[in-house]
């Protein structure tokens, strides 16, 4: 059990002098304990007995045990690399216009390529410094945890990604769990690590609490479980680092080895590989360069051919091959359905753009097709979807709809063509492709079983809406019911989970997000601060949602709650453009089951519908099994 949180080694070799400037290590704070491996607590009354700093690596260790004769590094390797170091960094003094030490004399017969060498590796520091700074300042506004916190809220759980990283490899990490973490609460000038508890989940961040603090939040703090500073108990004593109890509570306990094996002992921690886990799943197998097939943005009729600019987190950003300043892009996730391998839109009759570029670029090269997301297999020999059928489908160009549609062709290999009634261009330029499992295709009358206002088709002036009598006005028939998706998995989200979503109208914006409900596998996804007309139906496995932490994880850019302000002078050409579909008439929802179930289907396919109704809260997988009578 001691072995858990053992901290550095005692290495008793010998030393050896190095060449050294005057000035002495900084004395340590005075009766401050630590850990060491033999299970005793040292303390260290003066600045030149009991443990020491390392001025090469941040290694602390018994002061008799290091080398030279100041007792400034912990080996021979260090005390030579500090007096290398010594004289790159003198180089740049000179540069600065500062007088060099007496151990960079020794360079002034360098060459000035190296001075300019040292002095470019100078400014790239200080460069990627600035950029790392700047980063910060444009979250600085927004904390998850602090927006967590102060409203109470829930964040879906890791589990309801598989997509994203660890998310099919998440385990039992939840509360309780002890992890080692640095100790902020500290005087060392080195870094050290002391035993925390995870309080509160959310997403990807953990709420800490340090051991010995019990009960008093004092000091707590949200750390990303995933980061390079919180590891399981027992990383510390395998790699070397000081445990080290928080400041504050330092008084609290006169034996800490004694209080850490009563509150370790039956503890759970993370796994030993779990960062190692953590590097595998972000490995993404998309690569810049790759040339692949994606939706037209400006014609979702047809695709384009499309290079991999950039991979972030598995998000694509996408250029459309015939730009020539790079600047018309697109962005998904490597597992969207609206990008494809070279080659498949001719594999299943699908429109397509071709390029004018004749060859490829020097460095582009094809994406295996083995990459891309497997669609699920269907029987198109027996009865299947025929071109005028009828549906109900989410409008693409506005995801808070769910509308009246129509097959207006069929594909190969299980694709439709789909147009929204009503708001169709004359040569079919705005249909749009979705497989028969998708998840964004329903039956006639899933709407009105499940209470979602469904949008009619534009002008048309028979109101309120019914099937019904649209089907025989138009001379159309509905497809049948058994041949849409039926699996729902259990997925996990829960109504008022935050998390974070693709604006999927402004696909390179990840935002600040909450599930407001829950039909079956569908989710109404909404963006905190915005009003409703911006939210969007999602798919539960939708590979544009992620858990809390993403963006901190992967280094993308999370857009915050919009403010009033920012609503007003953000929202531009996107609301303009919803404006006109908003004010169309969407219809109410008067019509009983019972009417839909004499008019429309027949009693099976009612079963099939109904039996989703009251699954909003669970995401239960019983929607659409058939009932017997």
């Amino acid at each position: 059990m001691f072995d858990g949180y053992d901290s550095c080694s005692e290495d008793t070799s010998s030393s050896s002098s190095s060449e050294e400037s005057e000035e002495e290590v900084a004395p340590l704070p005075s009766n401050l304990p630590i850990i060491k491996n033999n299970g005793q607590v040292y303390t260290y009354p003066d600045g030149k007995s009991g443990m020491a700093t390392c001025e090469m690596c941040g290694m602390v260790g018994v002061r008799d045990a290091f080398y030279s004769k100041t007792k400034r590094f912990c080996s021979v390797s260090c005390s030579r690399s500090y007096s290398s170091n010594s004289k790159k960094a003198s180089i740049l003094a000179r540069l600065q216009g500062k007088p060099p030490t007496k151990k960079a004399k020794v360079l002034q017969k360098q060459p000035l390529v190296a001075k300019l060498a040292a002095y470019a590796q100078y400014q790239a520091t200080l460069q990627n410094q600035a950029k790392t700074k700047a980063a910060a300042v444009s979250m600085e506004g927004f904390s998850w945890g602090n927006y967590i916190n102060s409203n109470s809220f829930t964040a879906a759980p890791v589990t309801c990604f598989k997509h994203a990283p660890m998310g099919t490899c998440w385990g039992d990490i939840s509360e309780n769990v002890r992890v080692e973490v640095p100790n902020t609460d500290c005087s060392l000038p080195t870094k050290v690590f002391w035993i925390a508890g995870i309080v509160k989940l959310a997403g990807y961040n953990a709420l800490l609490r340090y051991e010995g603090f019990e009960n008093d939040p004092g000091l707590d703090f949200w750390c990303n479980v995933c980061g390079s500073d919180i590891h399981p108990v027992g990383w510390c004593a395998a790699s070397g680092k000081p445990l080290v109890p928080p400041r504050t509570i330092q008084h609290k306990y006169t034996n800490w080895k004694a209080f850490l094996v009563k509150r370790l002992t039956g503890a759970k921690t993370l796994p030993p590989d779990f960062s190692q886990k953590v590097s595998e799943s972000m490995q993404y197998p998309f690569k810049p360069c790759m040339r692949v097939e994606v939706v037209d943005k400006r014609h979702l009729c047809r695709t384009r051919v499309a290079v991999v600019e950039s991979v972030i987190g598995g998000r694509l950003r996408l250029v459309y091959e015939e730009s020539e300043d790079r600047t018309d892009d697109f962005w998904c996730h490597m597992h969207s359905p609206l990008i494809h391998h070279i080659g498949w839109s001719r594999s299943i009759g699908h429109r397509f753009k071709r390029s004018d570029i004749t060859k490829k670029q020097d460095g582009h090269f094809d994406t295996p097709p083995h990459l891309f997301a497997k669609v699920k297999e269907v029987d198109q020999s027996g009865e299947w979807f025929k071109e005028g059928m009828k549906l109900e489908a989410i409008d693409p160009l506005n995801l808070s709809t769910i509308c009246v549609a129509t097959i207006r062709k069929v594909l190969a290999d299980g694709f439709l063509m789909i147009g929204i009634d009503g708001s169709e261009a004359a040569d079919g330029s705005d249909w749009f492709c979705y497989h028969a499992t998708s998840p964004s295709i329903f039956p006639v009358g899933f709407c009105e079983i499940n209470m979602i206002e469904l949008t009619p088709p534009r002008g048309y002036t028979k109101l309120p809406f019914k099937w019904f009598d649209y089907l025989r006005e138009t001379g159309s028939i509905a497809a049948p019911v058994k041949l849409f998706n039926k699996d729902v998995p259990n997925h996990g989200f829960r109504v008022g989970m935050k998390l974070e979503a693709v604006d999927l109208m402004e696909p390179r914006l990840i935002c600040v997000a909450t599930v407001t409900r829950i039909i079956h596998r569908l989710l109404r996804i909404h963006f905190d601060g915005w009003e409703e007309e911006y939210d969007q139906w999602v798919d539960c496995e939708s590979p544009d949602l992620y858990p809390v932490g993403w963006c901190q994880l992967t280094g993308y850019q999370l857009q915050p709650p919009a403010s009033q302000s920012s609503r007003e002078s953000q929202s531009g050409s996107s609301k303009q453009k919803k404006k006109a579909k908003s004010q169309q008439y969407k219809g109410h929802k008067k019509m009983t089951t019972l009417q839909l179930k004499e008019e429309l289907i027949d009693g099976e396919d009612y079963n099939f519908l109904q039996g989703a109704s009251d699954q909003e809260s669970n995401g239960s997988a019983s929607f659409y099994i058939k009932q017997e009578p």
